[in-house]
């Protein structure tokens, strides 16, 4: 057992409906792997809105829209170290766009 290994994994309230789910494994201060999720509280579930993680062997961001279809979109940073800081920083900041653009086109699609 690699005692410099570490995972962590934890939930941020943002509002009622809104919360962030982020995970990350590491060893010393690398990042190894994550995931940081935007999640809302719609029709009685949490549904991704917008995830970061690094599932496939690469760093991207995972659109979800609003009639289920997601949109992959890679991200050009050196490290996951880089990624990471970035993914926490978008979502943290931009969470209200974000929500607000899930339930219009979950609307729209209803």
């Amino acid at each position: 057992m690699d005692h410099d290994l570490h995972e962590r994994e934890f939930v941020v309230l943002l509002s009622d409906d809104c919360r962030i789910r982020h995970y990350h494994n590491r060893i010393k201060s690398q990042i190894l792997e994550f995931m940081v999720q935007l999640e809302i509280s719609s029709k009685g579930k949490w549904k991704p809105v917008v995830r970061y993680d690094t599932a496939h062997d690469y760093a991207h961001r995972d659109i979800f829209h609003g009639d289920d279809k997601v949109e992959k979109i890679p991200l050009s940073f050196g490290d996951y170290n880089s990624a990471l800081t970035f993914a926490e920083l978008d979502i943290r900041s931009n969470w209200e766009l974000y929500r607000e653009r899930f339930l219009k086109e979950e609307r729209e699609h209803d």
